[in-house]
C-alpha cells in the first residue's frame, strides 16, 4: 500500500510491516479490515480518497457493498476517539469518500530502510570499573572494530537508551564498523548515584577510568554536548591516544558563563526539575522536549521526557546542570592536536550555534559542519541525519565501508 513502514499523528504510531496500531506505546486493538482502512488513508493524508477506491483497494477481486466500508470506518473513528461533530482524524466527503485529517510524519527517511538493513543485530555487554574515588562507573561494549567511545553527556541510561528511538540510529551507526564503548557518567543511569565529587575533574577522570578498564590503546572519541569538553580535556592530556575526535552541539564555555539570554531559561528549568524532575507532568515532559528535540516524533519525545525518570535523581540532575554551567575548556582548546570534526544544529536552543561555532573556531584545523536542524539531538527522521551520518563516516575514513586501521 505504501513505500514506508511507520507514521505518527497525534498520541498514535502507525507500524505497517508489524501490523499495529500503539497509542502512547499501548496497542490498539484493530480488525485486519480496519487497519488496512488506516493505512489507506494515513498513507494519503490530507487528499480525498474516494469510496470506490478505498473499497478495490480493500476487497481487490471481491464484490463488496458500500456498507462494509462505512462500517470500517466507523470502527476506526471508535478505536481513535474520533467522535462528535468535529472530526479529529477522518472527515467524511458526503457522497464522495474520506479525509485523512489530521498531521501526519513519516518515520522512515529514505535514508533508514538500507540503514536498518545493513545494521545487524548485537547484544551490548554492561561492566563497571571503579573510579579513583571509589564510584563505580558502568560501560557497555557493542560491536567490533577499531574502539569508538562515546563520551556521557547530561543524562544517560545504559539499557534504556539502548532501546530508545533517540539514540538507537547512533548505536546502529557506530557498530556498524566499530567496538563502541559507551558510560553512564557518576550520578546517572547505572553507575553509582551516591556521589560526592561531582566536578568537572571528576567527569574527565571517569572517562580514563572506562578507556583503561576496556583495554583501549588507541580510540577515536566522539563527544556530544557537554561530553564535548570532557573530550578536549581528555585528548589535550593523552592526544597520542586519540587519533579523531567527534564533537557535537558541544561548548567550551558553560552556559552560566557565557552570558547568553539563555540562561534566564535554564534557571527557570532547574526551578522546574526541583518541581517536577520524575512526575507525571504533562506541562513539565513538554518543556523538557521542546528544548532538546522540538522536531521529535510524539514518541521520540515520549521516550527523551522518559529518560528523566530513569537516569537519576532531580538533585543529581540539578547538581549536574549547574557544574556544566561553569566549564570552562577555552584555554586547553589550541592544545588540541588530534583531527577533530565539529558538527552543531542551526536552529537548536539547548546550545547557541554560536557556542558550537567558538568550540571548532579555537581548535587548530578543525573541521565545521553546520546542520540545518532544530534539535540538540540528531534524529533519523529528519534530513540533516543522513548528512551528519555520511561526514561522519567519510572523516574517519568510511566513505566505502573501510575503517581506519
Amino acid at each position: 500500500m505504501t513505500r514506508y513502514e511507520t507514521f505518527a499523528f497525534g498520541p498514535f504510531r502507525l507500524e505497517v510491516a508489524q501490523g499495529r496500531l500503539l497509542r502512547d506505546g499501548a496497542v490498539v486493538p484493530l480488525r485486519p479490515k480496519v487497519f488496512d482502512t488506516l493505512v489507506a488513508l494515513v498513507a494519503q493524508a490530507g487528499r480525498l480518497v474516494e469510496k470506490n477506491d478505498l473499497v478495490r483497494e480493500l476487497w481487490p477481486d471481491v464484490l463488496v457493498e458500500e456498507g462494509n466500508l462505512a462500517t470500517c470506518v466507523s470502527a476506526l473513528r471508535r478505536a481513535l476517539g474520533d467522535s462528535g461533530a468535529d472530526a479529529t482524524y477522518i472527515e467524511t466527503v458526503p457522497k464522495r469518500g474520506y479525509r485523512f485529517v489530521a498531521t501526519v510524519q513519516s518515520l522512515d527517511a529514505s535514508y533508514a530502510p538500507a540503514f536498518a538493513a545493513s545494521a545487524p543485530h548485537i547484544e551490548q555487554q554492561i561492566h563497571f570499573a571503579t573510579a579513583p574515588d571509589g564510584v563505580r562507573i558502568a560501560y557497555a561494549i557493542a560491536g567490533e572494530g577499531p574502539p569508538l567511545v562515546k563520551t556521557a553527556n547530561w543524562l544517560n541510561h545504559l539499557e534504556f537508551d539502548w532501546r530508545s528511538p533517540v539514540w538507537v540510529p547512533l548505536m546502529r551507526e557506530m557498530t556498524r564498523t566499530h567496538r563502541f564503548v559507551r558510560y553512564d557518567e557518576r550520578g546517572n543511569g547505572l553507575s553509582d548515584w551516591d556521589v560526592d565529587d561531582l566536578t568537572f575533574e571528576a567527569l574527565v577522570r571517569d572517562l580514563e577510568t572506562v578507556v583503561d578498564a576496556a583495554g583501549l590503546d588507541r580510540l577515536t572519541l566522539l563527544g556530544i554536548s557537554p561530553g564535548c569538553a570532557v573530550s578536549v580535556a581528555y585528548v589535550v592530556r593523552d592526544p597520542e591516544r586519540v587519533p579523531r575526535l567527534v564533537l557535537h552541539g558541544g561548548y567550551a564555555l558553560g552556559w552560566r558563563l557565557r552570558g547568553e539570554r539563555s540562561e534566564g531559561w535554564r534557571v527557570g528549568l532547574i526551578d522546574m526539575i526541583r518541581k517536577g524532575w520524575g512526575r507525571d507532568s504533562v506541562a513539565f515532559r513538554q518543556v523538557f522536549a521542546s528544548i532538546y528535540i522540538p522536531d521529535g516524533t510524539p514518541e521520540q519525545q515520549r521516550w527523551y521526557t522518559e529518560l528523566q525518570k530513569m537516569s537519576t535523581s532531580p538533585e543529581n540532575a540539578i547538581r549536574l546542570l549547574e557544574m556544566l554551567g561553569m566549564i570552562d575548556v577555552r584555554d586547553l582548546l589550541p592544545h588540541v592536536n588530534t583531527p577533530t570534526l565539529v558538527t552543531h544544529c542551526l536552529g537548536e536552543a539547548a546550545v547557541p550555534f554560536d557556542a558550537g561555532r567558538a568550540l571548532a573556531a579555537g581548535i587548530p584545523g578543525a573541521q565545521f559542519l553546520p546542520l540545518a536542524s532544530n534539535n540538540h539531538l540528531i534524529l533519523e527522521n529528519e534530513p540533516a541525519w543522513p548528512v551528519w551520518a555520511s561526514a561522519v563516516r567519510r572523516f574517519l575514513g568510511e566513505e566505502d565501508n573501510r575503517v581506519l586501521a
